[in-house]
C-alpha cells in the first residue's frame, strides 16, 4: 500500500519538476537520485534498516526522513492542483475555439498541446525568488507538522453522560492514553513524560486504547518499562492495536501483563469502585486474523457481564463502532486515525474509518470518543492543527440523549 503510491510520487514530480528544469544532465541526476531517495523511505527502510514498522535509526533521521517525505507529498499535491486546474483553463479554450470553429483550431490546439508536453505546466518557478518562495511554502508547515508530531502531549478535558453510570460512579474520571507508538522515534525519555503527566491527573482509571508499541520486545524494553510507573486507583487496562501484532503479539501481551496492564483480549473486567460495579471490556484487532490469531469479539468480551450498569469499550479501531452500539454498549473509546494528522488528510482517513476521526461522535446512542493519540507511526511524523492528546474523561450520570461536552454527535 505504501510502495506503489511513493513510486508514483517519484514519477510525478521528476517528470514535471526535475525534466523540464534548466539543471544539467548531472543536475538532474542528482536531482532524481535526491528525489527517488526521499521518496522510497519506507522501501529503504523495510530493506536495509530493520524493517518498515520500526526501523533501527536514530530519532533525528527517523524526523529527517519524516520531514523529506511529508514535503514531498505536500509538493506533489500542490503540483498536481496546479497541473489540473492549467489543463482545465487549456481545455475550455480549446473547446471555445472549436466552438467558433476557427481555421486555426488545427494548429493552435497542435502548438498547446507542445506546450502542454513541455514547460505549459511546470510547477518550478523559473526565479530564484520564486523557487525559494515555493520551498518555504512547502518545508516551513512540513517542519512544524514533524515538530508538532513529536511533542509531548497535552492533557485534554472531557466529560460524557452516561444514563447507566452509577449514582456514587459520577465524577468518576478515566485517563485515555492511544497509540503511543513506542519506537526509535518516541522513545523511553517521551515515554516518560507521557507518563509523568498522566499520573500528575490521579486518574481513577486508566486505559489504553492499543498501538502501545513499534518494534520487537528487545529493541522497545526500556520504553515500555516506563509504562510500569503508570498509576491510577482502580487499575490500568488496555486493549490491542494493529501494531501490536506487527511487532510481536503473544510477547507483548505477557510484557504488558508484567508490567501491571490488564490486557482485555476479548474479555471485560468488572471493577468495584465506591460499592459499585462498572464494566471495562476490550477486543482484538482486525489485523489478528492475518497472524492466525482471535479476531474482535465483542460477544465474547462482554460474556458474564453485568447488564446493570455501563459497560465501556476498549476498541482500537472506531469504524467498528455502528456493530459494537448494537451490542449494549454505553460508551466506545477508540484511537488509530491520529486524528487525521492534518487538514486534507482528515477527510481521507474518515474514508477509511467510517467517517470518525476525532473527538465525540453518537453512534446509534452510543457516545464514541476517538482520541486524537498520545504519537503516532514513524512513518508518517506530521501533526498539523491535530495536536496530540492524553483524553482525561469525566464520566456523568445523566439522561439518556444528554450531549457530551464538547460533542459533535
Amino acid at each position: 500500500m505504501l510502495y506503489l503510491p511513493a513510486a508514483f510520487l517519484f514519477l510525478y514530480l521528476f517528470f514535471r519538476l526535475v525534466l523540464p528544469s534548466g539543471l544539467s544532465r548531472a543536475g538532474k541526476a542528482a536531482a532524481g537520485a535526491a528525489l527517488f531517495l526521499a521518496s522510497q523511505e519506507h522501501l529503504l527502510n523495510g530493506l536495509f534498516f530493520g524493517g518498515l514498522s520500526a526501523p533501527d535509526l536514530p530519532s533525528w533521521v527517523l524526523m529527517l526522513q519524516g520531514w523529506l517525505f511529508t514535503s514531498l507529498l505536500f509538493l506533489f499535491v500542490l503540483v498536481l492542483v496546479r497541473d489540473v486546474f492549467c489543463l482545465g483553463v487549456r481545455l475550455v479554450r480549446l473547446m471555445r475555439r472549436a466552438l467558433r470553429r476557427d481555421k486555426r483550431q488545427g494548429p493552435a490546439f497542435s502548438v498547446g498541446r507542445r506546450r502542454f508536453l513541455t514547460s505549459g505546466l511546470a510547477a518550478a518557478p523559473a526565479s530564484v525568488l520564486g523557487r525559494a518562495s515555493l520551498a518555504g511554502l512547502v518545508l516551513a508547515p512540513t517542519a512544524y507538522g514533524v515538530y508538532e508530531a513529536v511533542a509531548v502531549p497535552e492533557v485534554r478535558q472531557r466529560e460524557v453522560v452516561l444514563p447507566r453510570l452509577p449514582e456514587a460512579l459520577d465524577g468518576l474520571r478515566l485517563a485515555q492514553i492511544s497509540d503511543l507508538h513506542m519506537s526509535p522515534l518516541l522513545g523511553k525519555d517521551w515515554v516518560r513524560a507521557v507518563v509523568d503527566r498522566v499520573n500528575a491527573q490521579a486518574a481513577d482509571v486508566v486505559v489504553l486504547t492499543g498501538d502501545l508499541v513499534d518494534g520487537l520486545p528487545a529493541a522497545r524494553a526500556e520504553s515500555a518499562a516506563e509504562l510500569r510507573r503508570l498509576r491510577a486507583r482502580h487499575g490500568v487496562l488496555a486493549c490491542a492495536g494493529n501494531h501490536e501484532y506487527y511487532s510481536g503479539f503473544k510477547a507483548w501481551t505477557e510484557i504488558f501483563s508484567d508490567l501491571g496492564i490488564t490486557m482485555l483480549l476479548n474479555g471485560h473486567q468488572v471493577l468495584g469502585i465506591r460499592g459499585r460495579e462498572l464494566v471495562l471490556a476490550g477486543v482484538t484487532d482486525p489485523v489478528a486474523a492475518r497472524f492466525g490469531l482471535p479476531e474482535p469479539d465483542l460477544a465474547t468480551a462482554l460474556a458474564g457481564a453485568p447488564d446493570r450498569t455501563a459497560r465501556i469499550l476498549l476498541d482500537h479501531r472506531p469504524g467498528n463502532a455502528p456493530r459494537n452500539a448494537r451490542q449494549d454498549v454505553d460508551l466506545q473509546l477508540s484511537g488509530h486515525t491520529h486524528g487525521g494528522h492534518a487538514p486534507g488528510l482528515s477527510a481521507l482517513v474518515a474514508l477509511f474509518n467510517h467517517g470518525y476521526v476525532r473527538g465525540w461522535y453518537r453512534v446509534e446512542g452510543m457516545p464514541l470518543y476517538v482520541s486524537s493519540g498520545a504519537g503516532l507511526w514513524n512513518g508518517f511524523p506530521l501533526r498539523v492543527d491535530v495536536p496530540s492528546e492524553i483524553a482525561l474523561i469525566t464520566l456523568r450520570r445523566g439522561p439518556a440523549g444528554a450531549a457530551s461536552a464538547g460533542s459533535r454527535m
